[in-house]
Protein backbone atom coordinates (compact mmCIF):
# COMPACT_ATOMS: atom_id res chain seq x y z
CA UNK A 1 0.00 0.00 0.00
CA UNK A 2 1.14 3.56 -0.70
CA UNK A 3 1.23 4.79 2.90
CA UNK A 4 3.05 8.01 1.98
CA UNK A 5 0.19 8.99 -0.32
CA UNK A 6 -2.34 8.06 2.36
CA UNK A 7 -0.53 10.24 4.90
CA UNK A 8 -0.59 13.17 2.50
CA UNK A 9 -4.31 12.69 1.90
CA UNK A 10 -4.88 12.43 5.66
CA UNK A 11 -3.12 15.75 6.22
CA UNK A 12 -4.95 17.49 3.41
CA UNK A 13 -8.45 16.11 3.96
CA UNK A 14 -8.60 15.56 7.72
CA UNK A 15 -6.28 18.21 9.16
CA UNK A 16 -5.87 21.21 6.85
CA UNK A 17 -9.54 21.05 5.85
CA UNK A 18 -10.53 21.28 9.53
CA UNK A 19 -8.32 24.21 10.36
CA UNK A 20 -5.01 22.77 11.55
CA UNK A 21 -2.60 25.46 10.49
CA UNK A 22 0.69 24.90 12.33
CA UNK A 23 3.07 23.94 9.53
CA UNK A 24 5.41 22.09 11.88
CA UNK A 25 2.54 19.97 13.19
CA UNK A 26 1.41 19.20 9.65
CA UNK A 27 4.94 18.17 8.68
CA UNK A 28 5.21 15.85 11.70
CA UNK A 29 1.89 14.25 10.79
CA UNK A 30 3.21 13.73 7.25
CA UNK A 31 6.51 12.28 8.44
CA UNK A 32 5.55 9.84 11.21
CA UNK A 33 4.46 6.43 9.84
CA UNK A 34 1.20 5.96 11.75
CA UNK A 35 0.66 2.52 10.22
CA UNK A 36 3.68 1.18 12.14
CA UNK A 37 2.02 2.01 15.46
CA UNK A 38 -1.01 -0.25 15.06
CA UNK A 39 -1.61 -3.97 14.70
CA UNK A 40 -0.59 -5.32 11.30
CA UNK A 41 -4.13 -6.58 10.66
CA UNK A 42 -5.45 -3.00 10.89
CA UNK A 43 -2.78 -1.22 8.85
CA UNK A 44 -4.99 -0.66 5.83
CA UNK A 45 -7.14 1.57 8.09
CA UNK A 46 -4.19 3.42 9.63
CA UNK A 47 -4.96 6.74 7.94
CA UNK A 48 -8.74 6.63 8.24
CA UNK A 49 -10.52 9.46 10.07
CA UNK A 50 -11.04 7.43 13.24
CA UNK A 51 -9.51 6.14 16.44
CA UNK A 52 -8.26 2.56 16.26
CA UNK A 53 -7.95 -0.15 18.92
CA UNK A 54 -4.60 -1.22 20.33
CA UNK A 55 -3.65 -3.99 22.71
CA UNK A 56 -5.10 -4.13 26.23
CA UNK A 57 -8.29 -2.28 25.28
CA UNK A 58 -6.63 1.07 24.60
CA UNK A 59 -6.83 3.19 21.46
CA UNK A 60 -4.66 5.20 19.08
CA UNK A 61 -6.41 8.53 18.72
CA UNK A 62 -8.01 9.86 15.55
CA UNK A 63 -5.37 11.74 13.49
CA UNK A 64 -7.31 15.01 13.81
CA UNK A 65 -7.37 14.74 17.61
CA UNK A 66 -3.63 14.08 17.72
CA UNK A 67 -3.07 17.16 15.56
CA UNK A 68 -5.42 19.37 17.60
CA UNK A 69 -3.81 18.46 20.92
CA UNK A 70 -0.33 18.87 19.50
CA UNK A 71 -1.15 22.26 17.99
CA UNK A 72 -2.55 23.46 21.32
CA UNK A 73 0.82 22.73 22.96
CA UNK A 74 2.47 25.45 20.81
CA UNK A 75 5.74 23.53 20.51
CA UNK A 76 8.71 25.47 19.17
CA UNK A 77 11.46 22.84 19.24
CA UNK A 78 13.33 22.86 22.55
CA UNK A 79 10.62 22.03 25.09
CA UNK A 80 10.73 19.30 27.72
CA UNK A 81 7.43 17.45 27.36
CA UNK A 82 5.57 15.00 29.59
CA UNK A 83 2.95 12.76 28.00
CA UNK A 84 0.49 10.85 30.18
CA UNK A 85 -0.75 7.74 28.39
CA UNK A 86 1.85 6.29 26.02
CA UNK A 87 -0.45 3.78 24.35
CA UNK A 88 1.03 2.79 21.01
CA UNK A 89 3.70 5.52 21.16
CA UNK A 90 2.34 7.43 18.16
CA UNK A 91 1.63 10.69 19.99
CA UNK A 92 5.06 10.52 21.63
CA UNK A 93 6.67 10.19 18.20
CA UNK A 94 4.78 13.26 16.96
CA UNK A 95 5.90 15.19 20.05
CA UNK A 96 9.52 14.12 19.54
CA UNK A 97 9.45 15.56 16.02
CA UNK A 98 8.54 18.95 17.48
CA UNK A 99 10.26 19.28 20.86
CA UNK A 100 13.56 18.77 22.66
CA UNK A 101 12.84 15.81 24.94
CA UNK A 102 9.78 13.66 25.63
CA UNK A 103 8.96 11.72 28.78
CA UNK A 104 5.95 9.47 28.39
CA UNK A 105 4.16 7.45 31.09
CA UNK A 106 2.00 4.37 30.63
CA UNK A 107 0.06 2.55 33.36
CA UNK A 108 0.11 -0.81 31.58
CA UNK A 109 3.53 -2.43 31.54
CA UNK A 110 2.96 -4.52 28.43
CA UNK A 111 1.92 -1.48 26.42
CA UNK A 112 4.89 0.52 27.70
CA UNK A 113 7.34 -2.21 26.70
CA UNK A 114 5.87 -2.55 23.20
CA UNK A 115 5.82 1.21 22.68
CA UNK A 116 9.40 1.62 23.90
CA UNK A 117 10.63 -1.13 21.56
CA UNK A 118 8.70 0.36 18.63
CA UNK A 119 10.04 3.86 19.25
CA UNK A 120 13.62 2.56 19.55
CA UNK A 121 13.27 0.65 16.28
CA UNK A 122 12.18 3.87 14.56
CA UNK A 123 15.17 5.79 15.90
CA UNK A 124 13.48 7.98 18.51
CA UNK A 125 16.29 8.42 21.02
CA UNK A 126 14.90 11.45 22.85
CA UNK A 127 11.83 9.63 24.19
CA UNK A 128 11.91 8.09 27.66
CA UNK A 129 9.10 5.58 28.40
CA UNK A 130 8.13 4.99 32.04
CA UNK A 131 5.57 2.63 33.59
CA UNK A 132 3.50 4.08 36.44
CA UNK A 133 0.48 6.05 37.60
CA UNK A 134 0.43 8.97 35.18
CA UNK A 135 -1.87 11.02 37.41
CA UNK A 136 1.12 11.41 39.75
CA UNK A 137 3.32 12.72 36.97
CA UNK A 138 7.08 12.34 37.02
CA UNK A 139 8.30 14.59 39.84
CA UNK A 140 11.92 13.50 39.55
CA UNK A 141 12.07 15.02 36.04
CA UNK A 142 9.90 18.09 36.69
CA UNK A 143 9.31 20.83 35.79
CA UNK A 144 7.98 20.32 32.27
CA UNK A 145 7.45 23.02 29.66
CA UNK A 146 4.51 21.09 28.21
CA UNK A 147 2.25 18.33 29.55
CA UNK A 148 -0.27 16.39 27.46
CA UNK A 149 -2.79 13.94 28.88
CA UNK A 150 -4.10 11.44 26.33
CA UNK A 151 -6.86 9.91 28.48
CA UNK A 152 -10.10 11.39 29.80
CA UNK A 153 -9.93 12.75 33.33
CA UNK A 154 -12.65 14.14 35.67
CA UNK A 155 -10.32 17.07 36.41
CA UNK A 156 -6.71 17.94 35.71
CA UNK A 157 -4.63 16.01 38.27
CA UNK A 158 -3.11 18.36 40.84
CA UNK A 159 0.35 16.70 40.67
CA UNK A 160 0.55 17.51 36.96
CA UNK A 161 -0.33 21.14 37.55
CA UNK A 162 2.41 21.27 40.16
CA UNK A 163 4.95 19.93 37.66
CA UNK A 164 4.17 22.53 34.99
CA UNK A 165 6.95 25.08 34.45
CA UNK A 166 6.39 28.85 34.42
CA UNK A 167 4.77 29.81 31.09
CA UNK A 168 4.12 26.10 30.59
CA UNK A 169 1.11 24.64 28.77
CA UNK A 170 -0.95 21.60 29.74
CA UNK A 171 -3.58 20.02 27.46
CA UNK A 172 -6.02 17.38 28.70
CA UNK A 173 -9.50 15.97 27.91
CA UNK A 174 -11.60 16.81 30.97
CA UNK A 175 -15.17 15.82 31.77
CA UNK A 176 -17.30 12.74 32.23
CA UNK A 177 -16.07 9.19 31.82
CA UNK A 178 -17.43 8.91 28.27
CA UNK A 179 -17.49 12.55 27.16
CA UNK A 180 -14.87 15.28 27.57
CA UNK A 181 -13.68 18.60 26.20
CA UNK A 182 -10.07 19.56 25.56
CA UNK A 183 -8.84 21.99 28.19
CA UNK A 184 -5.69 24.06 27.75
CA UNK A 185 -4.03 25.42 30.89
CA UNK A 186 -1.31 28.06 30.71
CA UNK A 187 0.76 28.92 33.79
CA UNK A 188 1.13 32.71 33.78
CA UNK A 189 2.68 35.05 36.37
CA UNK A 190 -0.89 35.84 37.45
CA UNK A 191 -1.85 32.15 37.82
CA UNK A 192 -3.42 29.46 35.66
CA UNK A 193 -5.42 30.51 32.60
CA UNK A 194 -7.86 28.02 31.06
CA UNK A 195 -9.35 27.82 27.58
CA UNK A 196 -11.78 25.21 26.26
CA UNK A 197 -11.63 23.57 22.86
CA UNK A 198 -12.82 20.47 20.96
CA UNK A 199 -15.35 17.99 22.43
CA UNK A 200 -13.84 14.50 22.51
CA UNK A 201 -14.04 10.98 23.91
CA UNK A 202 -10.94 9.30 25.33
CA UNK A 203 -10.40 6.13 27.32
CA UNK A 204 -10.50 6.87 31.08
CA UNK A 205 -7.40 8.13 32.89
CA UNK A 206 -7.09 5.62 35.73
CA UNK A 207 -5.07 6.49 38.81
CA UNK A 208 -4.94 8.15 42.21
CA UNK A 209 -6.03 11.51 40.75
CA UNK A 210 -8.16 10.13 37.93
CA UNK A 211 -10.89 7.54 37.53
CA UNK A 212 -10.94 4.40 39.65
CA UNK A 213 -10.44 1.14 37.81
CA UNK A 214 -13.72 -0.69 37.19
Amino acid sequence: MDFSRQREEMVRNQLVARGIGDLRVLKAMRDVPRHLFIEESLRETAYYDMALPTADGQTISQPYMVAVMTELLELRGAEKVLEIGTGSGYQAAILAELSGQVFTMERLGTLAEKAAARLRSLGYERISVTTGDGTLGLPEEAPFDRIIVTAGTPEVPEPLIGQLAPDGILVAPVGERFSQILVKLIRTPQGLRSTYHTPCVFVPLVGAFGWKEE
